[in-house]
């Protein structure tokens, strides 16, 4: 084959990805050997490749590549989620495009959309994953709303239900008017927004009086049911017993008396809107408070907003601050700071809202998913170890989890209703067995299907994702099926910190209760994706860089290098494009060392010692590099593993061995190295297949013909051997001594071309493995050992060895007498105006301590270097 000049991805990456799949090599089956499993944290079946999926990707890649490479039977499971609330709401927006409203569709007709949306859309983002060298086995992809996944959920649910740990509740709920639907609390994000405070005056009933309370919120008074004190509060003994009228609405209401009145807050009293505040709705449950719900599900007023019906919640705002202030109601308004909940999905403010909704009962559920993270000897291990207090904190102040929510994209809650009360429900996998148990149920035998109406609630999406490591072996249907004996559990899952809990914490939680067994065996948290300001990466600031194309412009091997060069273990990432520019020259300098090998002509000669020497050196490093990579991967710190590599075959392969073993210009090199240099380069490109799996192939599979089965993607992983330190050690000092000839000949001039004298006295004892090697990559004639220092040689030391060059014949002596004592003249005039400045009495006292040092440091400085000239001019007189 013709080697291309250059390396081109462009050319290469779309080649051997179809290969790949061509030869089925990302395929798994159960067989005899290890299993190694990753399953894919689904990412949005509406989203498209962006820097978090790009990194938490290549890492997952590089881990499945690793294992197929080390004779493991790996096995990545790809799949996307359904996204309930996200989809939901862009199915709608394509909707209102066409003119159709949402609400005027049957489920069946919006599911219709749905599906119809995901098959256009969905899966998007799994093709642009392919683009990125992803290895998964695409036979096994699985989507959320599949059958078979949508039926363990249905399976889950029933299963949970008669256990006793699902059930239906009148809760005040996180409530997003957006999407219109109810949210856990972990999906609820906190911010701080600059707010008013509101100082509103109510009259008290039947006198002259009247009471000041504070609010952010002046727009729920319509929805005032009590006014409460505390009543160790000395300011309002005088309200005890009375009752106050809400302005505008003039409702009558009692003045209530509770110790949760922090006294010290605003004006000690506290308006009570039970229907729109947790706090509120627990006093309004102590005191037997009316309940006064003023917002519909889009956070519009409803009728109990009297005028102010079918308006938004903020436009009301701002009028009834205006009417109230026209009224004489308001005291006074400050500026505020407010910690506001907002939807994670749709950014909408929260609106504690109460609504009838499903639980499941998490407090027993949580206790096996602690233990095996937190306990001493635990299953499943967090990298970074850092994350276990979040783990902690989070399971041990777990909540019931409100698993429905009100929209149709979703599983179905399997509850069948038989008639108008809130209990008349019955659970069942099926339209048919809800059936029969609603019989057993009403004792009414005469009842029909057409009697029962399911709950139009659907799941939440993590309520089908928590099954994941299960599901997609179908081990829940199927729980003996070959797939999860085998695959499951699975090995290490890569995920972002963010969804600790949303995700990973209930899958520990679900796997333990249906397979009583870990998930996985450890976690790898990887940091967030920030930009050079330390800015988390997001379309609305417009710093996130479009993930293809930093493909396209930089290959994948040079993005994927790249984006771990700047990922620590579990820190977040300070992404720089010019590190995909850096993993793209890294590409480059393989490729040219590549080109450089196979340029050499072989011939039948004899192996010079020289080449033997280094090729003993390179595979001691390449052991002691191999040794480092293993310990970095075993604590998941997979950029040091990289950075291990990156400096064993940039520095020490390209930069130091090739030199050793290159031939002389236009000579032929011996076959015993050349094959040496080859076998050493199969394997460097072995262990770099896992971070650069395009580059490497591509060369693999140009050093000469291979059979399918002699791919790189499968091949055998080195093994590590014992290490020879002594060699590795006796080549630093060798390469010191290059460096100070390679010093000598660029300060003096001196052609490469031209072989010099050389000689050392051997001080150190050194030993004189690499005598063939130093005489080599600095062109001497020889290395002779000396015993008195040589006359008329500059000279140099590497610890307690002396090195001289002679000067005789490669420089004009006379020329150099005069460069240097040029130089020591200059230095010696140097010296002496600053000395004169340091015995200047008033200058040393008055000068700041830092100008006298640097002052100090300069003579240090001028005296060493007069030093080096003299002895540097007595040996070339």
């Amino acid at each position: 084959m013709q080697i291309p000049s250059k390396y081109d991805a462009s050319q290469v990456e779309g080649k051997w990805y179809d290969y790949w799949m061509k030869h089925n090599y990302f395929h798994s089956e159960p067989d005899e050997r290890e299993p190694y499993t990753i399953v894919i944290p689904p990412p949005n079946v509406t989203g498209v490749l962006h820097m978090g999926h790009m990194l938490n990707n290549t890492i997952q890649d590089v881990l499945i590549r690793r294992a197929r490479l080390q004779g493991k039977n790996a096995c990545w499971v790809p799949g996307t989620d359904h996204a309930s609330i996200a989809t939901e709401a862009k199915v709608v927006a394509k909707l209102k495009e066409q003119g159709i409203d949402k609400n005027d569709l049957s489920r069946d007709e919006f599911l219709k959309h749905a599906w119809d949306w995901t098959h256009e859309y969905g899966g998007v983002i799994l093709e642009q994953l392919k683009k990125l060298g992803c290895s998964c086995d695409w036979d096994r992809t699985k989507f959320t709303m599949d059958d078979d996944m949508s039926e363990a959920v249905i399976k889950v649910f029933v299963d949970l239900y008669e256990k006793g740990q699902i059930y239906r509740g009148y809760r005040m709920v996180n409530w997003d008017p957006e999407a219109k639907t109810t949210l856990s609390d972990e999906e609820v994000e906190y911010v701080e927004k600059q707010g008013k405070l509101y100082y509103v005056k109510y009259k008290v009933e039947g006198s002259n009086e009247a009471l000041t309370i504070a609010t952010t919120r002046p727009e729920t008074i319509l929805g005032d049911t009590a006014i409460c004190i505390n009543p160790n509060d000395e300011r309002h003994q005088n309200l005890k017993g009375k009752k106050a009228i809400v302005p505008i609405c003039n409702r009558v209401v009692p003045i209530i008396e509770d110790d949760y009145v922090d006294v010290e807050f605003g004006t000690g009293c506290l308006k009570v809107t039970p229907a729109h505040d947790e706090n509120d709705k627990a006093l309004g449950d102590k005191h037997n408070l009316e309940v006064v719900d003023i917002f519909n599900e889009d956070a519009t007023l409803n009728s109990f907003g009297m005028h102010y019906e079918g308006k938004d919640r903020f436009v009301v705002r701002k009028e009834i601050v205006k009417e109230l202030e026209e009224k004489g109601h308001i005291l006074k308004i400050e500026d505020y700071n407010n910690r506001v909940g907002i939807s994670e999905r749709t950014k909408a403010i929260i609106e504690p809202r109460l609504s009838d909704q499903w639980f499941l009962k998490m407090e027993d559920l949580a206790k096996p998913a602690i233990k095996a993270v937190l306990d001493k000897d635990a299953d499943i291990k967090l990298f970074p170890k850092k994350f276990e207090n979040t783990y902690r904190h989070w399971m041990e102040n777990i909540r019931d989890w409100n698993i429905s929510r009100q929209l149709l994209w979703g599983q179905q809650i399997p509850a069948y209703y038989y008639g108008e009360g809130k209990e008349d429900f019955v659970v069942a996998e099926s339209i048919d067995e809800a059936l029969q148990k609603a019989k057993v149920k009403t004792n009414n035998q005469q009842l029909t299907i057409n009697d029962l109406r399911q709950e139009t609630d659907a799941l939440d999406t993590w309520f089908s994702s928590w099954l994941w490591p299960i599901s997609v072996f179908d081990g829940i249907r199927n729980p003996e099926n070959k797939d999860i004996k085998y695959y499951y559990p699975t090995n290490d899952l890569v995920t972002g910190p963010d969804i600790l809990f949303f995700w990973v914490a209930r899958m520990i939680v679900a796997c333990y209760e249906y397979k009583n067994e870990k998930p996985f065996e450890n976690v790898y948290l990887t940091g967030l994706v920030r930009d050079k300001q330390r800015r988390k990466m997001s379309k609305s600031l417009g710093n996130s860089p479009d993930a293809l194309q930093l493909i396209e412009t930089y290959g994948a091997d040079g993005v994927r290098v790249g984006l771990l060069l700047s990922s620590a273990a579990g820190n977040d990432l300070m992404f720089d494009e010019a590190l995909c520019n850096q993993g793209k020259g890294f590409a480059n300098k393989i490729w040219n060392a590549f080109r450089l090998i196979n340029g050499w002509e072989v011939a039948e000669i004899e192996q010079p010692k020289s080449s033997k020497i280094a090729i003993e050196w390179f595979e001691a490093k390449f052991q002691k590099a191999l040794i480092e990579i293993e310990d970095h991967f075993s604590k998941y710190r997979l950029s040091d593993a990289l950075m291990s590599m990156y400096k064993l075959i940039y520095d020490d392969f390209c930069g130091w061995f090739l030199e050793m073993i290159k031939p002389a210009y236009q000579q032929p090199i011996d076959q015993k190295t050349y094959d040496a240099a080859i076998s050493i380069l199969e394997n460097n490109l072995k262990i770099l297949h896992p971070f650069m799996p395009f580059l490497t192939e591509e060369i693999w599979q140009h050093i000469t013909t291979r059979s399918s089965e002699e791919a790189l993607i499968v091949s055998k992983y080195p093994e590590a051997k014992p290490v020879n330190e002594d060699i590795i050690s006796e080549f630093d000092f060798a390469a010191e001594v290059i460096s100070g000839i390679r010093t000598i000949r660029k300060q003096k001039n001196i052609a490469f071309k031209d072989a010099i004298g050389f000689s050392v006295i051997n001080n150190e004892n050194a030993t004189k493995t690499f005598d063939a090697l130093i005489a080599k990559l600095g062109n001497l004639e020889a290395v002779n050992y000396v015993n008195e220092a040589v006359e008329g040689a500059l000279t140099f030391r590497v610890k307690s060895n002396e090195y001289f060059v002679p000067m005789a014949g490669t420089i004009d002596v006379e020329a150099e007498v005069k460069k240097l004592t040029e130089e020591l003249n200059y230095t010696e005039g140097f010296l002496k105006s600053v000395q004169k400045k340091l015995s200047n009495e008033r200058f040393v006292a008055g000068a700041p301590e830092q100008v006298v040092a640097s002052e100090k440091k300069k003579e240090a400085d001028a005296l060493a270097k007069i030093e080096t000239l003299k002895a540097s001019l007595a040996s070339l007189k």
